[in-house]
């Protein structure tokens, strides 16, 4: 397996000041990329969904790794698919094509989980990806994402262009999104905990009935894996990055309140919308491809989650 040399390389990480993007970046590093020659583009400064913005991004770069996405939680799905169907399909369609145009040596395209059919065989393997339609609160933003693979493909097929795609599961780790009206279950029931110990509140609310299963993948692993297969993949076919491990969201629940200490009482949201029923994915690609295992223990991340979080959030 020889891997792609990233000393000297110029590398575009768009997100990369983002709670992923970071650890990318260190993980680039560690890796060997020269951190001088790392350029990282931010949405207030850098509109990937214009096209003149796009070209300037990838001008004179040797590898770009898009990360960036406008991304939340089944809320923020709810309010605001046009949004998030569009602003995903061009910042990503966009880059491809002038990342193609600009002769760039390889594009690595991160796309999500909500790409995958509602009711997809479990653990859901990368051939599953085009069996049914994703689950209707988050279908606009999985198949704008979903769309990018197609397009990858095509240009590799007609152009040679050297474009990947890594499928993360559920992220989670310090420095995730806190904010209630956009982040992700964990970062969420962290602060939905942390509120109600400061305001003694006796119940926690929590959306859907618990019987959903989720994936999570802590955040240090993600980066590491989207380094290995920046370096060491170049197949057209996606790659799955997680745990291969699924807690359901009552366990989770349980779990969080476990580790922070909260002795109320779980009130069920059954009138919420639960999400997806499973997910869990089938890892074993990305181990014979390019020997990546995610290395962090569940436990041991929600509880360097919950840290960050109770110091930052004064």
């Amino acid at each position: 397996m020889t891997a792609l040399e990233l000393k000297n390389k110029r590398i575009l990480v768009t997100g990369g000041s983002g709670f992923l993007g970071r650890q990318v970046i260190d993980q680039l590093s560690q890796a060997g990329a020269d951190s001088e020659k790392i350029t990282v583009v931010r949405s207030r400064d850098c509109d990937l969904r214009v096209w003149e913005n796009c070209q300037r991004a990838v001008d004179q770069q040797d590898i770009v790794i898009h990360l960036a996405a406008h991304v939340g939680g089944i809320g923020l799905n709810q309010q605001k698919p046009a949004e998030l169907f569009y602003d995903n399909l061009m910042m990503g369609s966009q880059l491809i094509h002038a990342a193609y145009q600009a002769g760039v040596e390889k594009f690595v395209c991160v796309g999500t989980i909500c790409a995958y059919p509602k009711f997809t065989p479990v653990p859901f393997k990368e051939d599953d990806l085009w069996n049914g339609y994703p689950e209707e609160t988050n279908a606009p933003y999985g198949i704008a994402k979903k769309a990018l693979l197609v397009q990858l493909q095509a240009y590799r097929q007609q152009y040679g262009f050297n474009g990947i795609y890594l499928l993360p599961v559920n992220l989670y780790g310090p420095e995730d999104n806190f904010d209630p009206g956009s982040s992700h279950v964990i970062p969420a029931l962290i602060r939905k905990v942390h509120e109600a110990q400061i305001q003694g509140d006796k119940q926690l609310f929590v959306w859907g009935d618990g019987s959903p299963t989720r994936e999570f993948l802590y955040s240090v692993d993600a980066a590491r894996g989207i380094v290995m297969g920046t370096q060491f993949y170049n197949e057209s076919e996606p790659v799955n990055l997680g745990t291969g491990d699924e807690i359901s969201i009552l366990d989770l629940v349980t779990l969080i309140c476990q580790l922070m200490e909260f002795k109320g009482e779980i009130v069920w949201q059954t009138d919420k919308p639960n999400g997806q029923p499973r997910r869990r994915l089938d890892t074993e690609r990305a181990k014979v491809a390019f020997n990546f295992t995610a290395g962090v223990s569940f436990e041991q991340g929600l509880k360097n989650t919950i840290e960050w979080y109770r110091q930052h959030a004064a």
